[in-house]
């Protein structure tokens, strides 16, 4: 993970000077471009010690080695959906929570039902069906 700590330590180590420095080209007047330029400075230090601890956690990856081999990375990765429909849904819940802020609360609301039971459903999906354990 020392590549990722190191991206995320870097942009945030550049985009806090840029707040400064649009505040000051501004002259301060616009506010909502260095509040979000220094907030996304904290981001990017929350991430940066995210990973930095989970990286004391972890063994090395074959990624983190500049003289790994590609062979070193093969094997599983993790533990994926053969097939879900969950996502679908939960993306088209989204849709529509979105589009309710732009036309009106009741579509909002069908949203936030929506997006309850698509994400139960997400869930839950490895307890019933073929895939139940």
């Amino acid at each position: 993970m020392s590549v990722e700590i190191r991206v995320f330590a870097a942009l945030g180590l550049f985009l806090a000077p840029i707040g400064i420095i649009y505040g000051v080209v501004t002259s301060w007047h616009e506010m909502v471009g260095v509040v979000g330029l220094l907030l996304s400075t904290g981001l990017c230090a929350l991430i940066t010690a995210y990973l930095a601890v989970t990286a004391r956690r972890i063994d090395p990856r074959p990624e983190d080695n500049p003289l790994g081999e590609i062979a070193e990375g093969a094997g599983e990765l993790g533990h994926f959906a053969p097939y879900s429909w969950w996502p679908l849904a939960g993306g088209m819940a989204a849709a529509c929570l979105f589009a309710g802020l732009a036309v009106g609360w009741w579509l909002f609301l069908i949203g936030v039902g929506l997006s309850g039971a698509a994400t139960v459903g997400w869930a839950f999906e490895y307890y019933r069906g073929e895939h139940a354990h």
